[in-house]
């Protein structure tokens, strides 16, 4: 049995020296908590001291803030007003343009078949007035040129006859063909 007292011992003893280890552990544990908690403190403390010191300012910029988020805020009402206003005129004269489009159309179309109507008759007038001239040239040819043809083949005969009996005698051939060549 002393073997095994003594290997109960030395387990007693292990265990002893594992606790004291696990226990330092510890310790070390808590103080660095501690140290921590300590270093939280004084930022806390640092942190309220600032806050103190910025507390008047904002406190002061407080009401600034107030009036301008109400100046704001009135704003924003307003403009939303004058918007749906511009918004309604606006709609307005697009209804407005719509109906004056419209209107315009109907000119444009009345005023494009007038002026087909119009093109359509001056056409007609023209085409009348072509067919008139060409009876009046018909007629000028008819009634003025053919008499006078007739007329200047007349004279040129008479001519050719006082010429004849003013010679007396038969005329050379080289006359002869220039008289020919006259009437044809």
């Amino acid at each position: 049995m002393p073997r095994a007292a003594n290997y109960k011992m030395d387990n007693q003893h292990a265990l002893l020296i594992i606790m004291a280890v696990f226990v330092a552990i510890a310790a070390i544990a808590l103080l660095i908590q501690a140290g921590m908690l300590i270093g939280i403190y004084k930022s806390a403390r640092t942190t309220e001291e600032y806050v103190k010191r910025v507390i008047p300012k904002v406190e002061s910029i407080l009401p600034k803030m107030e009036v301008l988020v109400e100046s704001s805020t009135a704003t924003i009402d307003m403009s939303r007003k004058q918007i749906h206003e511009i918004t309604v005129k606006a709609s307005d004269i697009l209804d407005v343009t719509r109906l004056q489009l419209a209107r315009i159309d109907g000119v444009l179309e009345d005023a494009s078949e007038r002026a087909h109507n119009q093109l359509a008759h001056a056409e007609m007038v023209i085409d009348e007035t072509m067919s008139r001239a060409q009876e009046t040239v018909a007629v000028v040819q008819s009634g003025i040129m053919t008499p006078l043809r007739e007329i200047q083949g007349v004279a040129a005969g008479v001519r050719t006859a006082i010429f004849y009996l003013l010679r007396g005698g038969r005329p050379s051939p080289a006359q002869a063909t220039a008289d020919e060549e006259m009437f044809i």
